[in-house]
């Protein structure tokens, strides 16, 4: 009976249920903007310039006349697939960093986290600045500079939950049979910290959504003519006094973006986190 109130729970969180609903809504607009949108982004529209929101164009059009709603969907493939790509480094690199700290200790361990404390240093923005005096401003140096950046969130993570697993009974008895540090690691370490790496990995997403937004509004993330959430900010600050959707739509679409990501991550906390599941 427990078990079965338990799972009922789960499937009726209301945090959980929201942010999957309002990333799932996301998601979607951006693949449907692959194949279809209202208008297309990059045509001009000189007669229909700063017209407000209206059954035409639900969200406005801007001082070139473009569709307020189409650009947002379009602007959605760019901050997910930065988010993506930029989690998925921190991810792959950050991930098997912390679980080798994890398992050699020692010189190696304490290089490692140093080395994440001297990434820690330098935030996102500063690390974009650097990038892109070097190699110019792109979405591709947008995505590096905070794929750098996840690195040693996930080190860390990885190396905080998997030290005290090293003690653990079923990790005994596979050195006992001669299995190395490596396979324990892939085997038995990296399945118990699976949950935790999911939850962060969305968390992170939301921070990244932020970070390539707050990139592109000052011009070090996607250029034009790829539309962007931050650089439609940007471009539209001037405007606000006599034609204030400019700023609120994809501000909104900023905020409710992250905060169902936000929401999401929460869910998935309460759902995978098994200290939970055994107080039930």
């Amino acid at each position: 009976m427990t078990g079965a109130v338990s799972a009922t729970k789960r499937r009726s969180d209301p945090s959980f249920l929201a942010g999957a609903a309002i990333t799932v809504t996301f998601i979607a607009l951006a693949f449907a903007s692959l194949v279809w949108t209202p208008y297309d982004v990059a045509a001009l529209d000189i007669g229909a310039q700063f017209s407000a929101p209206s059954p035409s164009h639900w969200f406005g059009t801007n001082h070139l006349g473009r569709d307020v709603l189409s650009m947002i969907m379009v602007g959605a493939q760019t901050s997910i697939a930065v988010a993506f790509l930029a989690v998925g480094i921190g991810l792959a690199v950050g991930v098997p960093l912390g679980l080798c700290a994890a398992a050699s200790g020692g010189f190696a361990d304490e290089a490692l986290m140093r080395s994440g404390d001297l990434i820690f240093a330098f935030p996102a923005i500063i690390l974009a600045i650097l990038i892109t005096a070097i190699f110019g401003a792109t979405a591709t140096n947008a995505i590096i500079a905070i794929g750098v950046f996840n690195i040693p969130v996930f080190a860390r993570l990885s190396r905080g939950a998997a030290l005290p697993l090293w003690t653990a009974g079923y990790v005994m008895a596979a050195r006992t049979v001669g299995k190395n540090r490596f396979e324990i690691s892939v085997e038995h370490i990296f399945p118990n910290l699976a949950h935790l790496l999911i939850v962060q990995a969305t968390i992170q997403f939301s921070l990244a959504i932020l970070a390539e937004a707050g990139l592109a509004y000052v011009g070090l993330g996607a250029q034009p003519p790829t539309p962007s959430w931050g650089r439609m900010l940007a471009e539209s600050q001037t405007m606000v006094s006599f034609a204030p959707w400019l700023v609120l739509f994809p501000g909104l679409a900023i905020f409710v973006f992250v905060l169902g990501l936000n929401l999401l991550g929460d869910g998935l906390r309460h759902r995978l986190d098994p200290r939970r599941e055994r107080g039930h």
